[in-house]
C-alpha cells in the first residue's frame, strides 16, 4: 500500500492561509475515496488538544470541501484508547496539527496513540501535517519547546524527531532562514526548508514534489561545503 505524507510548513487554518494547499489535499483525499465521503482525523496534540484549533478544521475541511471532521483528543483523558483506534479505524487521512512538538512526541509514545499513527500510515492512511504536524517525521528537526523551557520564549534548536524520513528539517523558514542556514553551513549536512503556505508531498519516504500555495519548500545542500538552495522540484504552483 502506498504511504503518503503532506506536509504544510506553517500557515493559520483558522484565516484560511492554507486554503490552496488544502484543497490539493481535500481533492487528494476524495479522489481516493470514490465517491463516498470521506473523513478527516484532525490530530490536535501538539496544541494540547485546543477545541479552537479542531473548530478551524472543521470550518475549513467539512464546510468548504464537504468533508467530514472527526478530532482525536487524548491529552485530558477525554477518550478511552478504544475509542481512539475506532477513531483512527475510520479515518481516510490524519491531519497533525502545530504547536508544541517535543511534547507532542513524548506524549504520542508514553499513551500509546503513536502506535495508532504508525498503524494507520503503513495502512496506506495519507498523514497531513503543519508546523509540527510536518516536521516530527524527519530524523532531526529545528523547533521549539516551550513545555520544556525555564522562559515562555523557547529558543529553537535541532532536535531529534520520529526518523520515518532520514533528513532534517525546518518549518517557518521564512522566519528562520539565517539561524537554520547557519546551522546547515557549520554541521555541513542537506537539509529541507518549508516557508509558511508551502508544502512537500512524499510517497513512501521519498518527496515527490512541492506546493507553492504562496510559500516555497526547499532542498539545502551543504554537505560539500557552500551552502546553496533549491526550490524542491516539480513545484505546483496554485494560482
Amino acid at each position: 500500500m502506498e504511504q503518503t505524507l503532506i506536509l504544510i510548513g506553517g500557515g493559520e487554518l483558522k484565516s484560511k492561509e492554507t486554503l490552496k494547499i488544502d484543497a490539493y489535499i481535500a481533492s487528494f483525499i476524495k479522489q481516493r475515496a470514490e465517491g463516498r465521503r470521506p473523513v478527516g482525523l484532525f490530530i490536535p496534540t501538539a496544541s494540547h488538544d485546543s477545541m479552537p484549533y479542531f473548530n478551524s478544521f472543521r470550518k475549513t475541511y467539512t464546510s468548504v470541501f464537504d468533508i467530514k471532521a472527526d478530532v482525536a483528543l487524548s491529552v485530558y483523558g477525554e477518550m478511552s484508547f478504544d475509542k481512539l483506534r475506532e477513531k483512527f479505524l475510520k479515518a481516510d487521512f490524519l491531519y497533525v496539527g502545530g504547536g508544541d512538538t517535543l511534547f507532542m512526541l513524548d506524549h504520542w509514545k508514553k499513551t500509546g496513540l503513536l502506535g495508532l499513527i504508525e498503524d494507520a500510515y503503513a495502512r496506506g492512511v495519507p498523514v497531513c501535517g503543519l508546523s509540527a504536524g510536518a516536521i516530527c517525521w524527519f530524523t532531526a528537526m529545528y523547533t521549539d519547546s516551550p513545555s520544556r523551557a525555564a522562559a515562555s520564549d523557547a529558543p529553537y534548536a535541532m532536535h531529534e524527531g520520529l526518523g520515518w524520513i532520514k533528513d532534517t528539517i525546518s518549518p517557518h523558514y521564512n522566519l528562520r532562514v539565517l539561524d537554520f542556514d547557519k546551522i546547515i553551513s557549520y554541521n555541513k549536512q542537506d537539509a529541507v526548508a518549508l516557508e509558511d503556505n508551502a508544502a512537500i508531498v512524499l510517497t513512501d519516504g521519498h518527496i515527490r514534489c512541492s506546493l507553492n500555495g504562496g510559500g516555497r519548500a526547499y532542498r539545502l545542500h551543504a554537505a560539500g561545503g557552500a551552502l546553496t538552495k533549491e526550490v524542491i522540484a516539480p513545484e505546483i504552483v496554485f494560482p
